[in-house]
Order: structure tokens, then sequence, then C-alpha cells
């Protein structure tokens, strides 16, 4: 066994923590977006860091390199197979605008897989880079509490390697949930993000099939997340609504038959498919942690990591970021801005903590949702005890007579005073490049009156917003008709 010691003169310190010198300033278990992003800030200060980064494989054997969810299974190769299915559009499109394109157009997925692999890669190795860089050791190991200062790491080979540490950071984040209630889920389904996913599928010409079970997008609002299902209805993505999979069996075809319950016909359907995905949620990863040793506290019902507004653990020099705490925004801008106020406030003498209100986030589907601020729902709780004006627009630019762009605002502001913007919403082609800008506005405390002063982009789509002036409740047609 390995160990990583301090020594006074011929002592060896490692029996408690009254008389033991740690090795390092901050020790940051995950490799993800937040943690790195922790790590790496801390470094710059000067002083010591390491990172334990370790992926279990998925039940089908998948792995993946350093960098997280995001990086290897997530945002970034989900949003790159987003973009190839927006290209395919395009192509199709082209011809409306004069270019000369064979018809059908086809699309090679082993391609575009292995370019999406090559540049995962290339991110792999850039966070190796910059980790050597900075000076920040990189441990490829699964770690778990000794004791509230020492963390034990384990190869893949079974070597250990006993590390200490000042402060400790949580940053594992989740993996995919599996319905193992559900026969064959392990043994035949992998994960991925559901609308999304389908989304950019059907856009490469896959035929594609969504299974819910009540709605789309929860969290969101309800209004926005069904207009972006009926679009992808439009464009062929086919719904299975109010329906759960009771089965999944391989049959001699080597597809995967589905057994499954419709709720409103109170039937038993059968279909078969090529690939089952599952999209039901994920769950922190916190099994082999032992944070029960050391008196981490978790909700006992998410299995999520309870923090304050400091990001501190139920024990004092233990930190806790990113999509393993309770009650944060599932995202990787929040966790690498997180991971950076938490190496400030420990190491630079700052107070700054994060601001977890008015996050932006967009949902890339094939037209994509993208929204800052309160739902529709969440704004008409009751507990704010305020009116609402509510804005919705809705624009068809006809390119043709079977394709046409959409796009549709819908701003929740107060009613009272001076009318302060509580929530934007935005379904329509760069919502992410769209919200981006307006979501400054919204964080300095935007009002409708300045948002109908601001002067809009002449043509584009985000210049609607300037223009939005029906509210919801007058019941008058907000379709847009003209330039």
């Amino acid at each position: 066994m390995q160990r990583h010691k301090t020594h006074t003169g011929s002592r060896l310190q490692l029996s408690n923590r009254a008389d033991r010198a740690n090795e390092y300033d901050l020790l940051v278990i995950g490799g993800g977006s937040g943690g790195l992003a922790c790590a790496k800030e801390a470094a710059q200060f000067g002083r010591k860091v390491a990172v334990l980064d370790y992926v279990e494989p998925s039940p089908q054997g998948t792995k993946w390199g350093l960098g997280g969810t995001c990086v290897n299974v997530g945002c970034i190769p989900k949003k790159l197979m987003h973009q190839a299915a927006l290209l395919g559009s395009a192509l199709k499109d082209a011809q409306h605008y004069g270019w000369n394109i064979a018809q059908p157009v086809h699309h090679t997925w082993s391609l575009m897989a292995q370019a999406v692999q090559n540049y995962v890669k290339s991110l792999n190795w850039g966070h190796r880079v910059q980790l050597q860089d900075k000076k920040v050791k990189y441990f490829n190991m699964k770690g778990s509490f000794s004791d509230p200062y020492t963390i034990r790491g384990l190869t893949k080979a079974g070597k250990e390697t006993i590390i200490t540490a000042e402060n400790i950071v949580i940053a594992t984040g989740g993996r995919p949930k599996y319905p193992t209630h559900i026969a064959g889920a392990l043994e035949y389904g992998i994960t991925n993000v559901s609308l999304e996913c389908a989304g950019f599928l059907t856009g490469i010409g896959l035929d594609t099939t969504v299974m819910m079970r009540s709605i789309p997008l929860r969290g969101f609002d309800q209004q926005m997340a069904s207009l972006v299902t009926e679009h992808m209805e439009s464009y062929g993505t086919k719904f299975l609504k109010r329906c759960f999979p009771t089965k999944v069996e391989k049959l001699e075809s080597n597809r995967l038959q589905v057994t499954w319950k419709n709720t409103d016909l109170g039937t038993e359907e059968t279909d078969s498919f090529d690939t089952v995905m599952w999209a039901v949620g994920r769950a922190p990863d916190t099994e082999t942690l032992n944070l029960e040793t050391v008196g981490v506290k978790t909700n006992s019902e998410t299995g999520k990591i309870i923090v304050d507004a400091s990001e501190a653990t139920s024990v004092p020099h233990i930190y806790a970021i990113g999509d393993i705490t309770e009650g944060r925004p599932e995202l990787t801008p929040t966790a690498i801005a997180a991971g950076k106020l938490l190496a400030q406030r420990l190491f630079g003498e700052s107070s700054e903590l994060m601001d977890y209100d008015n996050v932006p986030t967009t949902v890339f589907t094939p037209l994509e949702y993208g929204c800052v601020g309160l739902s529709e729902e969440m704004a008409d709780l009751g507990a704010l005890q305020f009116h609402l004006i509510q804005l919705h627009a809705l624009s068809l630019n006809v390119l043709r007579k079977d394709l046409y762009v959409m796009y549709c605002f819908q701003v929740v502001c107060l009613r009272e005073r001076e009318q302060r913007i509580l929530g934007l919403h935005f379904i329509g082609p760069n919502a992410g490049e769209v919200i981006q800008g307006f979501a400054l506005g919204i964080k300095c405390g935007a009002t409708y009156p300045q948002l109908m002063k601001t002067i809009g982009i002449h043509p584009t789509c985000a210049e609607e917003i300037t223009k939005l002036h029906i509210t919801k409740r007058s019941g008058l047609d907000a379709t847009v008709t003209g330039c």
C-alpha cells in the first residue's frame, strides 16, 4: 500500500488530526466541470491542490476520460449532435434558396460519432494539460473517506493511496438512473437526455419515439414545453403520452421488444425498436464516498448533500458543489461558478457567495427553448402575492408551404410598481444565444418599461421581445403577421 505522508523528525504523522500536517491544502473529489474549476482556481493562489477522479463503467461498459458528464456524455456531445441535425435540416432547405443539392441527403452516423469522440478526447487531454500547468496533482482513483481529513484512493487495479487535506470538496455529480424494477432495463437499455436526444435522432433521419408517463420538461414553463413537443411531433418525432414501460425483451432478430401500459386507455401495448434509451433522471454519485463515517448529512429522499449558502456541508472543512448538492440547479455553468467562488473564499480572502437566482438555461431541442427566471406556474403559486402581466407572441415566417420557422416569447412581470421582469422564455432558433444576453438585463433588475424602450435589431427573432404588448389575460391574438 502506498501512503502520501509527511514527517516531523522521525515521527510519521498519520494517526489523528491533532498531530498531523495534511499534505494538501485542497483535495477535490470529482473531475467534472465544478471540481476542475475549483481546483484550478485554488491553485492560482499558490495552494497545494489535488483532484481525485474515477469513472465507474456503465452497465453496458461505457467509460470516459477526465472532464465529467458535461464534456464526455452530456452538454458537449449533445450540442455537437444537435448541430449535426440542424445542418441536415439546412441542407434540405437549401434548394429553396437556390442551392443545387441532390435529394434526399444522407447521414453517416459513424463519421459523426468519430468526430464527436475525437473532439471529446481533445477536451480530456486539455483538462489534463491544464491541471499539470497549474501544478494540480491528478489521481485517477475512486475516493472514499477514512476520516474527516483523509481520503482512501483506489485505482482500477486495486492499488491504494492515502491522501490527506485541510479542505475537501465533493464534486462527484450524478449518474443516470436505471428503472431496475423494469425487466430488461439494465441488460438492454442505455441512458441519455430525452427530448434533446430524440430531437437530434429524428433530425438525422432516424425513426424515434418518446414515451412519457406524465408531462414534458418538468420544472419548465408548461405552455412553452407543450410548444416544444408539438413542434417535435410536426417534424416526425413520435410520442407515446401517459404511458410507462413494464418490460424489455430481446427478440431473435436482435431488436428489443418493449411492453408498456397506456394509462389513458388502460391497455397493454408492445412494439419493437433497435435501441432503448432511459431518460428517467439522475442520482447523486455518493454511494462509495463513505459520507456517513465522517458525518456529512444528505437528504434521505434524494441522496443529495445538504449544504449552506457557502457550499459547506455539516462538516465545516468539507464542501460540496454541483449536481450532488441539494436544491442547486443541475447545470454546468453554476457548478463552475460555485467552484471558483468557493476557492476564492477559502484562499483568496473573498466573501462573495454564489447567487443561484435567475440562472439562464436552454433545452437544445430542434426548436430550442431558452429561459431565465420564473415560469408562469412558479410565479402564480400565490406565495409571492402579486398580480401578473403575461406577454406572449407567436410569429410564423413562411418560407414554403411545408416549412416554417416558429418563435415564441413569454414574459412574466410584476403588475404593481415598476413592473420588474420575473421571467423570460423564448422558443426559436439559437435560443441559448438570445437568452444569454437578456439574462444580464434580468439579473440587473430590468423592468417591462425598460424592455419597451429597447430598440430591436431588424430582422431578427429576438427583436419581437421589444414589441410585446398583448397580455395573456386579454385573450387577444398574439400572432405576429407583419414585419
